[in-house]
C-alpha cells in the first residue's frame, strides 16, 4: 500500500505558500491534484420572493455559514431591502460573526456567536426567544438545524439563500484508480462523488474526511474511511494526512477504529446539548409561567382590597345617615 497521490475537494489554492498542503506537496512529496465536486449558487430574487419571507418581520437572522451571510446581503440589495440597524445576528462561530464585517458595523450588543455545534448556538438563541428569528440556509442543509430549533421551542422562519450542486468532475478527475487518497470537506461532497463515479467505487478506494458528519455520509456510502480531522491529535486535515502517510510508509498497520469512536462521541455531545438547551427552554417557561401567576395574584389581591374599601365606605356612609 503506497501514498503518493490524493485527490483534494477543494479549489486550487491561489498560493501554495498559504496552502495547508504545503507541507504534503513539497515535504511528503505527494502530487497533489485539486478538484472541486460541489458549488453554491446564490438563489434569484425571483425564487427568494417565491419562498414570501418578509425579512423586515424578523429582529434576529441566524447564519450557518458566510455564504449564506453572502447571499443574505446581496439579496437584500437587489430587493432593495434596508436591513435595520438594530437587527441582531446570531453565528455558528466565532469566525463567521466576524465575517459581518464585511457588510456591517460589528457590535457585541447584537452580534452573538457560538463554538463550532450549532446545538450549542441555540444554547445561546433560547435566552433571546423575544426574537423574531430567520435562519437562512442553504439547500440542502444539515437537518440538525431546524429539528434543534424545534426541540428548543423557537419560533423562526427559514429562508434558503443558496442552492448546493454537483459539479461534473469525471473529466478533470479521470480514473479513481490513479489516486492513493480522495479527501472530502461535506457530506454534499460524498453524494457528488457518488453521481460521478458510482460504478468505480470500491472498498480499495480510501477515504479521508473532515468532521464526523462526513465520515458518517461516507459510511452510509459503504465507502472506504481511513481518516479523519479535525481530532485532538491534528486539528487540521494536512496534519492527519501526515500521519496517515507517515504510518503507511513504515509499514504500520492503520487503525480506523478512531473514526467511530468520534463520529459517536460527537452524536452523544449533540445530544447532551440539546437536552440542554430543552431544560433551559422549560426552565424559563416555568419562571414566566409563575411570573405571569405572581402579577394576576397580584391583581386579584388589589381588586379585593379595592372591593373591600368600597364596600366598607358604603358602610359607613349607611351609618352616618
Amino acid at each position: 500500500m503506497k501514498t503518493n497521490r490524493i485527490l483534494i475537494s477543494q479549489p486550487a489554492p491561489v498560493s501554495l505558500e498559504k496552502s495547508p498542503f504545503r507541507d504534503l506537496i513539497e515535504k511528503d512529496k505527494i502530487d497533489v491534484v485539486f478538484a472541486p465536486f460541489i458549488k453554491v449558487e446564490g438563489i434569484s430574487a425571483k425564487d427568494f420572493r417565491a419562498q414570501r419571507v418578509n425579512i423586515l418581520a424578523h429582529t434576529a437572522v441566524i447564519f450557518t455559514s458566510r455564504t449564506t451571510i453572502d447571499n443574505f446581503f446581496r439579496i437584500c440589495e437587489e430587493c432593495r431591502i434596508t436591513v435595520p440597524e438594530d437587527m441582531k445576528y446570531f453565528c455558528v462561530t466565532e469566525s463567521i460573526a466576524l465575517y459581518l464585517q464585511k457588510y456591517i458595523v460589528y457590535r457585541k450588543r447584537k452580534i452573538f456567536f457560538g463554538k463550532g455545534a450549532f446545538a450549542d448556538l441555540v444554547d445561546i438563541v433560547v435566552k433571546h426567544k423575544e426574537e423574531k428569528f430567520l435562519v437562512a440556509l442553504s439547500d440542502p442543509h444539515k437537518p440538525e438545524i431546524p429539528q434543534t430549533l424545534d426541540k428548543a421551542k423557537i419560533k423562526y422562519d427559514k429562508v434558503i439563500l443558496a442552492r448546493t450542486v454537483s459539479t461534473d468532475v469525471r473529466e478533470k478527475v479521470g480514473d479513481l484508480k490513479q489516486y492513493d487518497l480522495l479527501v472530502f470537506y461535506s457530506p454534499f461532497e460524498i453524494t457528488s462523488l457518488l453521481n460521478n463515479f458510482q460504478a468505480e467505487l470500491s472498498s480499495d478506494v480510501r477515504i479521508a474526511t473532515f468532521g464526523t458528519g462526513t465520515a458518517k455520509a461516507a459510511y452510509n456510502a459503504g465507502l472506504n474511511v481511513c481518516v479523519l480531522a479535525p481530532t485532538r491529535e491534528f486539528p487540521s486535515m494536512g496534519m492527519a494526512i501526515s500521519n496517515y502517510i507517515a504510518q503507511i510508509r513504515k509499514g504500520s498497520p492503520i487503525d480506523t477504529s478512531y473514526i467511530q469512536e468520534y463520529i459517536q462521541e460527537d452524536h452523544q455531545k449533540n445530544e447532551e446539548l440539546i437536552a440542554k438547551v430543552k431544560i433551559i427552554s422549560k426552565a424559563k417557561k416555568s419562571v414566566k409561567k409563575k411570573s405571569s401567576s405572581s402579577k394576576k395574584e397580584g391583581s386579584v389581591k388589589s381588586s379585593s382590597s379595592k372591593t373591600n374599601g368600597m364596600a366598607s365606605s358604603t358602610k359607613m356612609v349607611k351609618n352616618n345617615l
